[in-house]
C-alpha cells in the first residue's frame, strides 16, 4: 500500500518524539519527509538527526506529495499554522490543544470540513497500552456501570521563575487548563464517551518571584492572565459524573491521577501523559475486596525503556513514548477510507470542555455543550510485536 508522506512544522522540544515514532517506529504506512521551524537551526538539527529534509514552511505546504502535516508549534501559534496547512489542502495533526478558544477551534473544524480534509489533535496517549487496557476492562464490564470519575493534575511549572519565553505564553488558552487538560479529557472520553454538561471554577493565581537572583525578586510574575487553577464538574451523556482538577501552582513531584468508580469495581489508572508500563500500570479493585490488582496489559504501544539513551545523547521531552501513533492511525484511515480515531470532533470537544469551565466561572451557570463526538474506536487487543501495527489498521 502506498505510504502516506508526512512533514512537521515546529522543530522544538516535542518534535523529537514525533519524528522518532514516525521515522524509526517501524510503521509501514507512513513516510516522514521533512521538518521546518521558524528558527532554521532547529529544523536543520532535527533533519540531520533523523535523515529527513530540512525544509521551509512554504516548501512543506507546496509539496504536492505531502499529505499530513504535523503542527508542533507552541500553543499560541497553533491556529495560524493549522489554518495555513488546511488552506494548502493538507490534513492536519496538531499538538494539543486544537486551539486556544472554542470559536477559533470551530473555525478550523469548519474549514477542514469544507475542504474535505482530516484534522486530528494530540494527545494520543489514550491509544497506549494502559488506557486501551482500561478501555477493554470498562467495555467488558469489570467495574459494572461507571458512576463517577476523579481526575486531577497537580503540577508546578518552572515558568514562575522567569518571564514568558514566547509571545502569547500565559495567555488564555495556553496555560495548564488547556495544555494539560486534553490528556485527561481524551482518556475520559475514550472510557466514558462524550460530555453533555459542564460547570466549574477557574482563576489565574498571581505568583511572586521567589528567586533572589531574579531581577524581579519579590515582584509579581508578569504572566498573561490565563487560568492556572480550575475545577470542573462533568456530566457525561452515559450518566457518569466526573471531577477534573488542574493546576500549575503545585510544589514537589507532579501528582497525576485518574480513577473510575463503578457499581462492581474501581479502576486506578496511571498518568494519562504516558502510554503505560515502567510503573505506569493499571490496577483494579473488585466489589467485596480492598485489594488493588495489577492488570496485565492487553494492548501494545506502551512506553519504552526510560533508561535507554536518546539519539541526541541528552534528555528529550517524552522521548520514551509512542507520541504520534494517532498520525499512524490517520494514515491508515486515509488509505482505508475510514474515520481516524483522534478525529476533529474529539479535538473540538476537548476544547469546548475547557472553554465551558471558563464560561461557567464567568457566568455562574452550567454549560450545555454543542459537540458530541463518538467514542474513539478501540484498538485490537492482543496485537504485539511485529503485529502491533495491525491493531491500528482497523
Amino acid at each position: 500500500m502506498k505510504k502516506v508522506k508526512c512533514a512537521l512544522i515546529g522543530s522544538g522540544n516535542i518534535s523529537y518524539v514525533y519524528l522518532n515514532t514516525l521515522k524509526n517506529g517501524g510503521f509501514s504506512i507512513v513516510e516522514m519527509v521533512g521538518c521546518a521551524d521558524i528558527v532554521p537551526e532547529k529544523s536543520k538539527a532535527r533533519a540531520q538527526l533523523f535523515g529527513i529534509r530540512d525544509m521551509t514552511v512554504e516548501e512543506i505546504l507546496n509539496d504536492p506529495e505531502i499529505e499530513i502535516v504535523l503542527n508542533t508549534t507552541n500553543n499560541a501559534a497553533h491556529h495560524e499554522v493549522s489554518h495555513k496547512i488546511l488552506q494548502a489542502g493538507k490534513h492536519v495533526y496538531s499538538e494539543k490543544a486544537m486551539d486556544t478558544n472554542f470559536p477559533a477551534a470551530k473555525e478550523l473544524y469548519d474549514l477542514a470540513q469544507a475542504k474535505g480534509l482530516r484534522f486530528a489533535a494530540a494527545p494520543d496517549c489514550y491509544l497506549g497500552s494502559a488506557y486501551q487496557t482500561a478501555r477493554k476492562l470498562v467495555d467488558d464490564g469489570w467495574i459494572g456501570e461507571p458512576l463517577f470519575a476523579n481526575a486531577f493534575c497537580y503540577r508546578g511549572y518552572k515558568e514562575h521563575e522567569r518571564e514568558a519565553d514566547y509571545a502569547g505564553a500565559g495567555a488564555a488558552g495556553t496555560t495548564i487548563t488547556y495544555d494539560m487538560s486534553g490528556y485527561y479529557y481524551n482518556v475520559l472520553i475514550s472510557l466514558l464517551g462524550p460530555v453533555q454538561r459542564v460547570s466549574g471554577f477557574a482563576r489565574h493565581v498571581t505568583r511572586i518571584h521567589t528567586n533572589p537572583r531574579h531581577e524581579n525578586y519579590k515582584k509579581p510574575v508578569q504572566k498573561q492572565a490565563g487560568a492556572t487553577l480550575n475545577l470542573g464538574a462533568l456530566h457525561f451523556h452515559n450518566g457518569c459524573y466526573a471531577s477534573v482538577f488542574m493546576t500549575s501552582e503545585g510544589v514537589g513531584p507532579e501528582i497525576p491521577r485518574v480513577e473510575i468508580f463503578g457499581t462492581q469495581g474501581v479502576l486506578h489508572l496511571p498518568d494519562p501523559n504516558c502510554f503505560g508500563g515502567y510503573g505506569k500500570d493499571v490496577y483494579l479493585t473488585r466489589i467485596g475486596s480492598t485489594e488493588k490488582i495489577k492488570m496485565p496489559m492487553t494492548h501494545a504501544f506502551g512506553d519504552t525503556d526510560p533508561t535507554l539513551p536518546t539519539l541526541t545523547g541528552k534528555y528529550e521531552a517524552c522521548f520514551n513514548s509512542h507520541r504520534g501513533i494517532a498520525v499512524v492511525d490517520m494514515a491508515w484511515a486515509i488509505r482505508r477510507n475510514r474515520p481516524h480515531r483522534s478525529g476533529a470532533e474529539l479535538a473540538l470537544h476537548a476544547v469546548e470542555i475547557a472553554a465551558a469551565i471558563d464560561e461557567s466561572e464567568a457566568t455562574n451557570q452550567t454549560i450545555t455543550l454543542t459537540t458530541k463526538p463518538e467514542r474513539p474506536a478501540p484498538l485490537t487487543a492482543g496485537m504485539f510485536g511485529i503485529s502491533a501495527e495491525s491493531g491500528i489498521d482497523t
